[in-house]
């Protein structure tokens, strides 16, 4: 799928989409659409030994009607910083390439972006850079709508039914507890499988 790929914001996406940006010399990030609720724009799934788990930015204005998506900012009146790399200690503490790339997640998530488009493209460019993959990301400057063509996937990733997915699968930490899971942060897989993440794109 070499050529430009246009896609959404998402926060620490999951393995389809990078397995998307892997295919294409150039990304496109849609910054001028109107916030989506309850999507990958702020949020992702990691596993725990319970079972796939949600973790959520909280927005400002997230609930408004047709709020620009590049005018969201983060909400710190709620710990959510706190809780999430609670989750993510408590989830791949065991993991072998936990110690590899935890702290740079705990670095951009504790840096305080104000605007959640930011924070997203902070852990997307450190994932990028970790799976070593040659593409050039930049942001939309005007919205067109979705009008069918195949290089866009903005609207093709949703956190619902995540088990109807078809994904390569990868050793997880509680995959002998549980039968693979997909749908998940791409922090579980390299997490999981460090270097070699890539060839599961």
């Amino acid at each position: 799928m070499a050529g430009t790929i246009l896609v959404s914001t998402a926060y620490l996406p999951p393995v389809e989409y990078f397995t998307l940006l892997s295919g294409a010399d150039k990304v496109l990030i849609e910054k001028e659409e109107n916030y989506i609720k309850q999507t990958y724009r702020n949020r992702c799934y990691i596993l725990t030994s319970n079972g796939p788990l949600l973790l959520s930015v909280p927005v400002l204005q997230g609930s408004f009607h047709k709020t620009s998506l590049k005018e969201i900012r983060i909400d710190y009146s709620k710990r959510w910083q706190q809780v999430h790399l609670r989750a993510m200690i408590a989830a791949y503490k065991s993991s072998p390439f936990f110690e590899f790339y935890f702290d740079t997640i705990e670095r951009i998530i504790l840096a305080n972006n104000h605007f959640l488009i930011d924070l997203n493209l902070e852990l997307i460019l450190f994932i990028i850079n970790t799976l070593k993959l040659d593409i050039e990301v930049s942001y939309t400057t005007v919205f067109i709508p979705e009008a069918g063509e195949p290089h866009d996937f903005r609207y093709k990733l949703y956190p619902k039914s995540p088990e109807q997915r078809q994904q390569k699968e990868y050793t997880q930490v509680f995959s002998s507890e549980n039968r693979f899971v997909p749908g998940l942060s791409i922090a579980d897989l390299i997490f999981n499988s460090g270097p070699d993440s890539v060839y599961y794109l």
